[in-house]
């Protein structure tokens, strides 16, 4: 029988605005490190907001948000999500990545007005489904 992936889905707000630069280094880093791990997924990031699933083995999932609820870069951190489901969503993804503060992010398939929606808004918070949709929907528009 095949084990189930294990998900999780939160949303943090970085201390301080982070430079493309900045992204771009913690997101080579990140996509090193998950691959070890054998953990996939995806990191939005608007208005110095974080939103992030990480799938894989559930323990390697859950060490590894520990670590990131101890990064001094972040705040407010609040699980969205969690679960598990019978395959991975961003199986090639050691780290899918959109930056929603860039003027292409609209150039985007699929972009609408949605998008535009802060990731730390209520809608994420109050029905947290929708954030795994949100993500499943830039998977689909960007693969």
């Amino acid at each position: 029988m095949k084990s189930k992936i294990y998900y999780l889905i939160y949303i943090s707000t970085a201390t301080r605005p982070f430079s493309k630069t900045e992204l771009l280094e913690l997101l080579t880093k990140s996509r090193e490190n998950n691959a070890k791990l054998d953990i996939t997924g995806m990191l939005l990031y608007k208005n110095d907001v974080f939103q992030q699933i990480l799938e894989g083995p559930e323990l390697a999932v859950k060490s590894l948000y520990e670590k990131i609820k101890m990064d001094p870069r972040h705040r407010g951190i609040l699980t969205a999500l969690e679960g598990s489901e019978t395959e991975r969503q961003f199986t090639e993804w050691s780290m899918g990545y959109c930056d929603l503060n860039s003027a292409d992010a609209a150039t985007i398939p699929g972009y609408s007005e949605f998008m535009n929606t802060p990731l730390s808004d209520a809608k994420f918070v109050s029905h947290p489904s929708i954030c795994l949709r949100f993500m499943r929907m830039f998977k689909a528009n960007m693969a």
